[in-house]
């Protein structure tokens, strides 16, 4: 028994001094790399944290200076004593000034924002457009400057892409590790933006990256806390929104109507999200219609959002002061349909005017309006059950604002963070849960991965569904004179029957065609030249070599998400 336990012993004290020799090795070897990487990934978040802080002190100062309010906080109540003809002329030349920029910075006019982001982290190996990004972000900043209808995040989220983009072409990173910077970058543009630094994180690993990669999460967090110091450097501990009212939930009895408000803003979300499409689409027919310079597209905006501000103020910029309103309770019913609708109907038109910013903050102040809606309708029908009725208003701002980002998790942290009020949790989950779980069935998942289906780039699926994209027909092929390629006789003959594929198409392109023929192989050729220049054979691409391919772009891909 004593020798029995004597090895015991002995055998697990050597497991113990062989892995303390393996995590020696391990710190050696790895550790300095480590080491600089985390430390790259905290100036990320220290520049991110500056850029989302100047960014909106930048806009406060510019707009208080447009409309001469002492405090933009309070915009909509200053602009009310305004000339109408100045609530129309300043949101226009806003609009014209956006549009010369657009048109002359960026290849389509249209501007850069948190889809592009998920856009570089799936497609483009953590990398966004610098050049349109830079113009995007001036954009945004005059078009929430100068009254447009929308919110800070987007633009400071792609500014911090392209400081990410900046840093990884510097260092030459790889994918995987430009991802992560990415993730860095955009974890503390938004955690300096709301003074969030749970929901920083976590928004960056569910929107942008899209899976909780072990690997990742330690640099992504040391950045977003970096761009939460820099935010409480400049504001303090304080949350987004100082609320009077907070309300208590009578927890069993109202959960049913907590449940009902998630299925109504789950609704709400998708109106928001299908009216800024349909307004995009209306816009480009009218501009196609009209001959109208592209450059002239925001200006238009800017004159409709001009005009709606001279009856309903509200509109103007980030909204906060309404928020605020909705999430106190000091709306009454009509006002709070009203605004909502007015809301929705200036977002769209913002933004289906190819003007500036993100959907973020109109999505909070719509959510709020709508739970303030629903919350005194409820507690008017069944007051001796009912808790407050702004209670209903912190839960609707989650749902709608959820629904639209595809995000649940991060924004209900959001939520929380915002208000400082954590004892809201379960009302705010149930109406998250309801709506997002609606909502994503109605659209492709969320407001970004929807606007990347319209441009035909499937993100939605995951990466079984866009990785075939980023495989090549001339980096797949066996060139011609390989062993293993088809003969130059039996290319020709799939040639005569119209049967090729282009050296620089997709995997994405050649699938069909290999389904629809039946064949082993297609023909590889050149791309189309002139009479001089006719295109040439080059190799054969095989059915079963792009489908190895793609077997292991998604293993590499697994493997990365599970690191």
């Amino acid at each position: 028994m004593r020798q029995t336990l004597r090895s015991f012993i002995s055998a697990h004290a050597t497991q113990a001094v062989a892995e303390m020799r393996d995590a020696w090795r391990v710190l050696r070897h790895r550790g300095p790399g480590q080491f600089q990487f985390w430390l790259i990934a905290l100036m990320i978040g220290v520049a991110a944290g500056f850029a989302a802080l100047f960014f909106r002190k930048g806009i406060t100062a510019f707009q208080a200076w447009v409309y001469g309010a002492e405090d933009v906080n309070f915009l909509h109540s200053f602009a009310q004593d305004m000339p109408w003809y100045w609530l129309v002329l300043i949101p226009t030349l806003g609009g014209l000034v956006v549009g010369v920029i657009l048109h002359r910075f960026t290849p389509d006019g249209r501007v850069r924002s948190v889809a592009d982001v998920i856009e570089g982290a799936a497609l483009g190996e953590g990398r966004v457009e610098k050049r349109a990004g830079i113009a995007s972000a001036i954009a945004s900043f005059l078009t929430l400057s100068t009254g447009g209808s929308t919110g800070r995040e987007g633009p400071v989220v792609h500014m911090a892409g392209v400081i990410s983009t900046w840093v990884s072409d510097k260092i030459k990173a790889d994918g995987i590790t430009g991802r992560d910077l990415l993730g860095c970058a955009v974890a503390a543009a938004v955690s300096a933006s709301f003074n969030a630094p749970i929901a920083g994180a976590l928004f960056a690993l569910e929107v942008v990256l899209r899976h909780f990669a072990v690997h990742a999460f330690a640099p992504i967090v040391i950045a977003s806390v970096a761009g939460t110091v820099i935010n409480r450097l400049e504001y303090g501990d304080v949350t987004e929104f100082d609320l009077i009212t907070p309300g208590a939930l009578q927890f069993y009895v109202e959960l049913p109507a907590f449940l009902m408000l998630g299925l109504i803003c789950g609704l709400v979300a998708v109106v928001l999200m299908r009216s800024i499409f349909f307004a995009d689409q209306l816009g480009t027919a009218l501009q196609d219609r009209l001959g109208l310079p592209r450059w002239l597209r925001p200006a238009a905006s800017g004159l409709l959002l001009g005009v709606i501000a001279v009856w309903y103020p509200h509109i103007i910029g980030v909204g906060y002061e309404t928020t605020v309103l909705a999430l106190t309770g000091a709306l009454v019913l009509h006002q709070t349909i009203l605004f909502a609708m007015v809301k929705t109907a200036a977002v769209a038109i913002t933004m289906g005017g190819r003007m500036g910013g993100g959907v973020f903050s109109p999505s909070l102040m719509v959510g709020a309006l709508t739970g303030l809606a629903f919350g005194l309708i409820a507690t008017a029908v069944l007051p001796d059950v009912s808790g407050t009725h702004t209670l209903y208003a912190f839960a609707g701002m989650g749902a709608v604002a959820a629904a639209v980002l595809g995000a649940p998790i991060s924004t209900t942290l959001i939520v929380f963070e915002l208000t400082g009020d954590w004892q809201i949790g379960l009302a705010v989950m149930v109406a998250v849960s309801m709506s997002t779980a609606l909502a994503s069935r109605i659209v492709d998942r969320s407001f970004f991965l929807t606007q990347l289906e319209r441009r035909n780039i499937h993100c939605a699926a995951g990466p079984q569904a866009y990785l075939l994209s980023l495989l090549r027909a001339g980096g797949v092929m066996r060139p011609m004179g390989d062993p293993r390629c088809a003969s130059r006789e039996e290319c020709e003959a799939l040639l005569e029957q119209g049967l090729l594929i282009r050296a620089s198409a997709s995997l994405e392109a050649a699938m069909p065609i290999f389904d629809r023929a039946d064949i082993a192989f297609l023909p590889v050729m050149t791309e189309e030249g002139d009479s001089e220049n006719p295109p040439e054979l080059i190799g054969a691409l095989y059915h079963i070599d792009s489908l190895k391919a793609y077997n292991r772009a998604l293993a590499a891909a697994a493997a990365e998400e599970h690191s």
